[in-house]
């Protein structure tokens, strides 16, 4: 520990230059190294490139310039809707216990009240033990659990039948976006960052390297969108169930389980060895589908209020 106090960090909007996206990647990718865990989710990555002037960057500079200005830790807020702020934060593995993660704290609660947010939901992947001791520290309570679940070896289910009248496809871009979005708005309608996605978010999200039009599987009926399967490989040993929606209307039907036995169809076809998926801690519904293809509870990432 030492008792300097730390610097301020530099507070900007809009998308970062290359450099300091680059150095935040970086810096992220070296957490992950020690931790074994990401410290920062795909859509904070994601808007490095710019999320508008409702996603704030904050860069903790090193202490006295050190490491050629790599930032020592990083903090991103969305604002994008101030009674739904979320903030995710990282600090460099060689400047820990320093007093930084507390500054970036501070850094994210008075950016939010200066942007009419009076709670912020902080995420802590892994729920390892330095963010809990920060957030004891600070007094911030858990306020929500995001699961994740493991298939390995994997091991396909029969294909359960599809209901009357329903046909699943492959995604087709430039033509399926707007149907998507707003089934998965539906879908997920109480869910604070899925049913948030716009087709701007979708679009930025077919543009990564990993995005097959051919994982993201489209259940039909009537003549409209029903429900739908999205899967995800960036590892080639590793695949990932990356979401799926019913819409309201059309649950109970069986489309759950349906999706997801195709979903694992399409993964052990791609060759991964293991199928992960991320699920509400209180979502038991989607547990039970989850658990009876085989997934059990691998890791827990937790949120925190600030303020």
């Amino acid at each position: 520990m030492t008792d300097a106090t730390p610097p301020l960090p530099d507070v900007r909007t809009g998308a970062l230059p290359d450099a300091d996206a680059r150095a935040v990647r970086a810096l992220a990718d070296a957490a992950r190294a020690v931790d074994g865990v990401a410290p920062l989710s795909e859509q904070p990555l994601l808007w490095l490139a710019g999320g508008g002037t409702g996603v704030v960057h904050l860069l903790l500079p090193g202490p006295d310039g050190a490491d050629g200005g790599a930032p020592a830790g990083y903090a991103q807020l969305d604002v994008r809707d101030p009674a739904l702020a979320t903030a995710e934060l990282v600090v460099a593995p060689e400047h820990r216990r320093r007093g930084l993660g507390s500054a970036l704290l501070t850094a994210v609660r008075d950016a939010a009240a200066e942007r009419g947010a009076g709670t912020v939901s902080v995420w802590a992947h892994g729920d390892l033990p330095a963010s809990r001791a920060l957030a004891a520290a600070h007094g911030l309570p858990v306020t929500r659990e995001l699961w994740q679940m493991a298939l390995e070896p994997v091991v396909v289910p029969p294909l359960p039948p599809l209901p009357d009248g329903v046909t699943v496809r492959p995604f087709q871009p430039g033509r399926d976006e707007d149907a998507w979005v707003a089934v998965n708005a539906r879908a997920f309608a109480a869910h604070p960052e899925q049913g948030r996605l716009t087709r701007a978010d979708l679009e930025a999200r077919m543009a990564e390297p990993w995005f097959d039009p051919a994982g993201l599987l489209l259940a039909e009926g009537d003549g409209r969108l029903l429900a739908s399967g999205w899967t995800k490989v960036v590892d080639p040993a590793e695949g990932e169930i990356y979401a799926l929606g019913v819409d309201p209307d059309a649950q109970g039907r069986g489309l759950g389980p349906a999706l997801t036995a195709r979903m694992l169809a399409h993964l052990a076809d791609r060759g991964v060895r293991r199928v992960v998926l991320y699920t509400e801690g209180d979502n038991a519904p989607a547990i039970r589908v989850y658990r009876a293809a085989g997934f059990v509870r691998s890791a827990v990432d937790v949120v925190h209020r600030l303020g």
